[in-house]
């Protein structure tokens, strides 16, 4: 079944005219989600353009074959971003890449049907996998995790300065009962909150840093970096925009070390070419505007980065 919620897609235009520079060129679209920026791609591309749109998530892909019907530029590839190097030598593809996209973290429809597993504002199964063909869900890890594991997890991907009382509480809890729903999960962890901030529900940090830990994302997000690098040719470009401060910091500090290129000692006489930097910044990062976050408080916490492949 295709998911009804609509979806507000974050920083389209920026997004788009930043990755496009080539109306013919091959774009990935690494996280499709339901398509806000697939769909602005080939608006901009010839009927040369090719776009291949990654994603784990089978309403995602249900979505793409929609437009797929209508539009043969675009192909679909059910699969995590961090395979897309594998599949782009398979098809002889690797360095002719012309730009690459990131929309990270969860649509709005995996938020907003309770029955995903990812919000603690609508009370469903507790999954929160991207993929639930995959892996284990969040109800069997929080079931089953040690709770130095469980207060880790809030702590390190969550920015839950809780997570010890947070992680003691689920421990208690689950000892009388499974904890199956995100509304039982939410109200442990409210419970266990004791300092709730303004307009924030006191869950979102722990929600998030579960959602993070099941989904591997900033493994993920490394790997895809990395292969992102490898596939792009020279002038394309790789745009990414995150909703997390943790996706953020892994973006910014990779555009860094590929833009200043090879470590060597201060006192040696390289010149910065010698340093065999990868990568050029083509801005240092760029916000949602507040007339687009009036209309989507979620864009509030997108930080878009971009950059340019030279060598």
């Amino acid at each position: 079944m295709i998911a009804t919620s609509t979806h507000e897609t974050v920083l389209m235009q920026e997004a788009v005219d930043a990755l496009v520079t080539s109306e013919d060129g091959i774009y990935i679209d690494a996280t499709f989600g339901r398509g806000g920026h697939s769909k602005e791609i080939l608006k901009r591309l010839s009927d040369k353009g090719r776009l291949i749109a990654f994603d784990k998530d089978p309403q995602a892909i249900a979505a793409a074959e929609e437009i797929q019907k209508t539009d043969s530029r675009l192909e679909i590839v059910r699969g995590p971003f961090s395979q897309l190097e594998q599949w782009l030598h398979n098809e002889n593809l690797v360095g002719k890449v012309s730009g690459i996209l990131f929309d990270l973290g969860v649509s709005s429809p995996q938020l907003d049907e309770a029955e995903r597993g990812f919000s603690f504002l609508r009370s469903g199964p507790l999954d929160m996998r991207m993929d639930p063909d995959s892996g284990q869900s969040a109800a069997q890890w929080v079931n089953s995790a040690a709770e130095s594991e469980i207060a880790d997890v809030l702590y390190q991907f969550g920015e839950e300065r809780h997570s010890r009382r947070m992680a003691r509480r689920i421990i208690i809890h689950r000892k009388e009962k499974q904890i199956t729903t995100t509304g039982e999960l939410a109200e442990i962890i409210k419970d266990a909150n004791p300092a709730w901030e303004k307009d924030k529900h006191p869950a979102t940090r722990a929600f998030q840093g579960i959602r993070i830990f099941i989904n591997d994302e900033l493994g993920e997000l490394n790997k895809g970096l990395e292969q992102a690098l490898t596939v792009l040719k020279v002038g394309g470009r790789l745009v990414a925009i995150s909703f997390h401060s943790l996706e953020d910091r892994m973006v910014k500090k990779f555009i860094a070390l590929q833009t200043k290129g090879d470590s060597f000692p201060r006192d040696l006489p390289i010149s910065q070419d010698m340093l065999n930097p990868r990568l050029k910044q083509i801005n240092k990062r760029v916000k949602a505007s507040a007339q687009e976050v009036g209309k989507n408080p979620r864009a509030r916490s997108a930080v878009m980065r971009v950059a340019e492949k030279i060598a």
